[in-house]
């Protein structure tokens, strides 16, 4: 049964994904700028003939429907297309880029709950103390700063002053680092490259605390609220009455209950984190995937904006997907 309603959500997915392939094809043909006049300029020594060339090469000189029933039929087909600008299949350049973009990611979540989980559990049980007065606003700040304002205060403190930790980049040029799957760490891990190790790490540090500090914020309020409400709950208070300890009936009753909530805003955030950290990205000279659409954008690369926002939409929707499957195992009550 539970396989079946997997099938269903994934299907429905399916839509989601085609209007999203339209809204992005539509909107990038749309944006000022065409992208064989900032490929080629307009100085005298490239012709119109030139600049008509390639505009036909790029099926830019069809109708708009027509370029968007060659794209959705090659999209189909798992054909993304070519990079006007770099000249290389668009899957290729996700695919060589999504590493860095996915071990960040997963570096920022990491950070996110190492901060969050303490804090919205400690505020929770020691509500309205000075501990969940601090917390409370510090979350404040870390939802309401700017991740492009608080990397570069951390590049600033951390790079610039006291010259602890790098700014950019994800290894440091002597590691010698073996690439075998394109994560760093793992690469590290398995050729036993204890330096490139320690150097990725390090150049992990500011990316990750700077796209997880807002991520950190909102899962720890919503911790501290969904706790709040289970420990006032009856069988809390029966849990209490028979004798188990404190920290027993806050972790093994209070915050499995509130994982629930929690577990949602956990998924969106994961997609957040793939699909936000462009600016982080920039910032840091991180070589992912969201840098290169940031650049693929004032490029106007139609094929490679279109393909990244594609894989983005995808990971909302699988996250979204996994989180459903995680309800049914922390709550067996719930159903798709």
């Amino acid at each position: 049964m539970k396989a079946t309603k997997i099938l269903e959500r994934v299907l429905a997915a399916l839509p989601i994904m085609l209007g999203v392939a339209i809204t992005v094809f539509l909107f990038m043909r749309l944006t000022p700028g065409d992208p064989v006049d900032i490929m080629m300029g307009r100085g005298g020594a490239v012709s119109e003939g030139e600049i008509e060339k390639l505009r036909s090469e790029f099926n830019l000189d069809k109708p708009l429907y027509t370029q968007l029933g060659i794209y959705l039929k090659d999209a189909i087909h798992g054909n993304l297309g070519y990079s006007y600008i770099q000249k290389y299949p668009v899957t290729t350049l996700i695919i060589e880029r999504l590493p860095a973009t996915i071990e960040l990611a997963i570096a920022a979540l990491i950070i996110s709950l190492v901060i969050a989980f303490p804090i919205g559990i400690a505020s929770a049980v020691w509500q309205n103390s000075l501990l969940d007065r601090l917390s409370m606003a510090g979350s404040f700040l870390g939802i309401s700063m700017p991740s492009f304002w608080f990397g570069i205060i951390l590049i600033l403190l951390f790079g610039v002053q006291l010259h602890i930790l790098p700014v950019q980049g994800r290894i440091d040029f002597d590691a010698h680092l073996s690439i075998k799957t394109g994560f760093y760490i793992w690469d590290s891990i398995i050729t036993g490259n204890h330096v490139a190790l320690i150097s990725t790490i390090k150049h992990l540090i500011l990316p990750g605390i700077t796209l997880g500090a807002a991520e950190a914020a909102v899962i720890a309020r919503v911790i501290r609220s969904s706790m709040l409400e289970i420990l006032r709950s009856d069988y809390i208070v029966l849990a209490r009455s028979k004798g188990a300890s404190e920290w027993r009936v806050i972790l093994k009753h209070a915050l499995r209950n509130a994982l629930i909530p929690t577990v949602t805003i956990i998924g969106l955030q994961v997609g957040v984190l793939l699909g936000g950290n462009m600016i982080v990205e920039t910032v840091f000279s991180w070589p992912g995937l969201g840098r290169m659409v940031v650049s693929a954008i004032f490029a106007r690369d139609f094929p490679l904006v279109q393909g990244a926002v594609m894989v983005y939409a995808f990971t909302f929707v699988m996250a979204n997907l996994i989180v459903d499957i995680l309800y049914t195992y922390l709550n067996p009550k719930i159903t798709f």
